[in-house]
């Protein structure tokens, strides 16, 4: 008999769960204690719930139930379309519902952290406490992108790419994804990402329509700017809100991340000038730190 390894997630110490929401199913890693604090954890491009693989054991381990899944269209999750906000905002909010809880607090880094700022905005009963890595309110970011700031015009060279159909997927997969893996070594700091972090990643985008799906958010994106879409112009969050934020991320600029603080009513915003975009992942204890300090005000 072929003796098969355990899913990803047990071999580092968490549970693999699925959820079935309407319309996907949802694969997430799972821990802590059933009857604890909810947390949801959302990662970004390129990656899946392994970026959060440093934070699930500590939060867990200090009473929370952390549920870190895979977003819509990566890794074990469906890659079933569309990948507009409104329909990425409406997955977690029926992965809380999922969980049997009314609230969560939610952490996101990336296109995480825009999902994240999208619910805390639109559905802020849904959302306890708000933790944003690396990604500016929606609004900053949609008028960035529509000319008002040069400089991240010229950052953000890589969405327009992204808009041409098939060259992209072709580009990035090229000799096992080496350009991908590249960019993001290149893009942290120096032994952020393993081999082996590389080797877990190189699988999560081998699955099939994996990485056009990721992409496809970015295509989504685009054409909700092109059309006007009101839901991309977000007002003020309510919510405690906490940002955390690389200023050596090299494709978003720390201004962004301040503009942001402006449209917080309850928020702070911490700056780490040694890391990167991969802040979680540059300072990984650190980051930890925060987040149970912000999700449990009571612990100090």
């Amino acid at each position: 008999m072929t003796r098969t390894s355990a899913p990803l997630p047990e071999q580092l110490g968490f549970s693999t769960a699925f959820f079935e929401l309407p319309g996907l199913r949802m694969h997430a890693a799972v821990a802590g204690p059933h009857d604890g604090p909810l947390v949801i954890q959302l990662h970004g491009f390129p990656e899946f719930w392994y970026s959060w693989r440093h934070q699930i054991g500590p939060l867990a381990r200090a009473g929370f139930r952390v549920v870190t899944p895979d977003q819509r269209g990566y890794n074990l999750t469906d890659t079933t379309p569309p990948y507009d906000l409104g329909t990425l905002t409406g997955d977690v909010a029926n992965l809380i519902r999922a969980c049997g809880r009314e609230r969560a607090c939610l952490a996101g880094h990336d296109w995480g952290a825009a999902v994240a700022w999208t619910l805390a905005a639109l559905r802020p009963e849904l959302v306890e406490r708000l933790a944003v890595l690396n990604v500016p309110h929606p609004t900053v970011m949609r008028r960035a992108l529509s000319g008002h700031n040069l400089r991240q015009l010229r950052r953000s060279w890589y969405i327009l790419f992204f808009q041409l159909p098939r060259l992209p997927e072709w580009l990035l997969s090229r000799r096992n994804f080496a350009r991908l893996r590249w960019l993001m070594r290149a893009s942290s700091r120096r032994g952020t990402f393993t081999d082996e972090d590389m080797q877990r990643y190189r699988e999560a985008w081998s699955r099939p329509s994996a990485l056009s799906a990721s992409i496809g958010w970015y295509r989504a994106l685009a054409r909700a700017i092109v059309a006007g879409d009101r839901g991309a112009r977000l007002g003020r969050v309510s919510v405690p809100t906490l940002i955390l934020w690389g200023e050596r991320d090299a494709a978003l600029g720390v201004e962004l991340a301040e503009q942001s603080a402006a449209l917080l009513d309850r928020g702070t915003l911490v700056r780490f000038p040694e890391a990167t975009h991969w802040v979680h992942e540059d300072l990984p204890e650190e980051i930890t730190r925060r987040l149970l300090a912000h999700f449990d005000p009571h612990t100090s």
